[in-house]
């Protein structure tokens, strides 16, 4: 049964249809992900629920109080991230943009890095847009940031001499320690991976994989970090949105 599996996806592949990680994942990570009630990422959800209508910051202001009712205004929104910021002439991550809006909007602190309350607003917006299609921009003055991202993921690096595509390309469906290798479509997250036992960000997945290739990361919210999660981004372009994903 499992080979049969491993060989349609293989087919797929061959045929170049996408295919999200959620169809590689155990029955139960799938049911896992499909129940809102058992789906650990929506305590996550919840508290990004919270912190949408709380007031924070030197400006006394809440998410809300500029977007108003998060299922009718960000419906749609994290569809289409990473997008290019004019004013900063470089394309932003969805978190990046909470933790803009955080500075310069409410007057409080930025978060750290996977920071709960910083996963927690990312996957409240994330899930308003849940079985929409991914659709990321790649034209325009994005375009070089774009190709600056392809161009990573198809870099060889680390001690290892490997490249992203060399997994999630040429032997996606294939298996490494018993697991199905996925295409790497990032339309999951944030995401709570099993792993973890936690939720986490793509820019943690990326550092993941970049130390198991015996890399250096990328720094957490450096541009390198951000043109790959671009050019991720439109590699998934029409999956549906999974938010919050659930995966091994």
């Amino acid at each position: 049964m499992m080979l049969r599996l491993a060989l349609a996806a293989l087919l797929l592949m061959a045929a170049g249809e996408k295919r999200s990680g959620y169809e590689d994942a155990s029955p139960e990570t799938r049911a896992m992900q499909d129940d809102d009630a058992s789906n650990p990422g929506f305590l996550w959800v919840q508290q990004g629920e919270t912190l949408w209508h709380e007031p924070i910051g030197s400006a006394s202001r809440s998410c809300a109080d500029c977007h108003g009712d998060a299922p009718a205004t960000m419906r749609g929104v994290a569809a289409r991230y990473p997008l290019f910021d004019a004013r900063l002439g470089r394309p932003v991550t969805l978190m990046q943009r909470i933790e803009q809006c955080r500075v310069e909007r409410q007057g409080a602190a930025a978060l750290a890095p996977e920071n709960d309350a910083l996963l927690g607003l990312a996957a409240y917006i994330g899930v308003q847009s849940r079985a929409l299609p991914v659709q990321v921009a790649t034209n325009g003055p994005v375009r070089p940031f774009y190709e600056a991202g392809k161009a990573l993921f198809n870099e060889r690096e680390g001690q290892l001499n490997l490249a992203c595509a060399q997994c999630h390309d040429e032997l996606a469906g294939q298996r490494l320690a018993g697991a199905i290798i996925p295409q790497g479509h990032p339309n999951g997250y944030p995401e709570y991976r099993l792993e973890w036992q936690g939720m986490g960000s793509l820019e943690r997945r990326i550092r993941n994989c970049m130390v198991g290739v015996r890399a250096e990361p990328f720094a957490p919210g450096s541009l390198e970090m951000t043109e790959l999660e671009l050019y991720l981004g439109a590699r998934a372009n029409g999956l549906a949105v999974e938010t919050p994903g659930v995966r091994p």
